[in-house]
């Protein structure tokens, strides 16, 4: 049986270039190298339930929710007990603001699927927006724990990112110790989230906010923080965050008018923005900026 299967594997590779089914590790670095137009292509033309979900992942990179959803609709078509699909659902849900539904969804898919990564990054993205950065922590911190050859690369990076961020703001809103003990652990995450993807507009950005929010005395610097956001947003114009903290650098040099232009330019993209509106409304949450700095 087993060297039946190896030689059906075999013809598969050699002739189709694929075997169904694909693990979702390679599916999603498969779509991290496709566009949208040429995933929806190979999708429609084999009707393969792989391809489909590769094609939902690539318009999820190109903020394509509504091709994403269509997709991920057609692999629950497929199988509707895919947990894949599902996670793919309840990220679209994340971004249309729709969280409440999105965690019952991701809930789900974690107990069936307790190593699906990408499920754990979704949900800590939630928490960290929440304002549970301990939850966000840990979520990130199990997928940190399965190590890089057991993850996306790119959820790799994100866990190590979402890590970074969630530690910064438990430093920012502790005492001395607990800056201490949580501070210092930012930076070296974000330094591995910058090795696994160098040219990432999510690690530029991660690594601007923290150039923006750091102390002088841990690093911080306004000059590597604009220029890293305005590396971000020239990797991905939609990435919103980027343009909230790009603004708090004008912000803080004193620019009134760049700091309300790349703000608005945030609500633009993504008005539901948790950063964004909470910068607009001066709630600092997750942390406000003078022009006294």
């Amino acid at each position: 049986m087993r060297i039946k299967i190896f030689i059906m594997s075999f013809v598969c590779v050699l002739f189709f270039g694929t075997c169904y089914p694909l693990g979702w590790i390679t599916m999603h670095e498969k779509a991290d190298k496709i566009n949208v137009a040429s995933a929806k292509k190979i999708a429609e033309k084999s009707n393969n339930p792989d391809d489909w979900y590769i094609y939902g992942l690539s318009a999820l990179n190109a903020y394509k929710e509504g091709e994403a959803q269509t997709a991920f609709e057609k692999v629950m078509a497929f199988d509707h007990n895919s947990m894949e699909a599902k996670w793919g659902l309840a990220e679209i849900r994340r971004r249309r603001h729709e969280v409440d539904s999105a965690k019952v969804m991701l809930d789900e898919v974690i107990k069936v699927s307790p190593k699906f990564a990408p499920a754990y990054i979704t949900l800590a993205y939630i928490e960290f927006n929440d304002k549970n950065y301990n939850e966000a922590v840990k979520l990130s911190s199990q997928v940190l724990a399965q190590g890089k050859d057991n993850v996306d690369v790119n959820n790799y990076a994100r866990a190590h990112l979402i890590f970074a961020g969630a530690k910064g703001m438990i430093a920012h809103n502790g005492g001395p110790i607990v800056k201490i003990l949580n501070g210092t652990q930012v930076f070296p995450h974000l330094d591995r989230a910058r090795k696994l993807l160098p040219d990432s507009a999510q690690v530029y950005f991660g690594l601007g906010a923290y150039y923006l929010l750091a102390p002088g005395i841990a690093g911080g610097d306004l000059d590597k923080a604009q220029a890293h956001l305005l590396r971000a947003i020239t990797l991905d114009p939609k990435l919103a965050d980027a343009y909230v903290r790009l603004a708090q650098v004008y912000k803080a040099r004193g620019n009134e008018a760049k700091y309300e232009y790349y703000l608005n330019k945030a609500l633009e993209i993504d008005p539901k923005n948790v950063l964004a509106n909470d910068i607009k409304n001066k709630k600092c949450d997750f942390v406000c900026i003078n022009s006294e700095r």
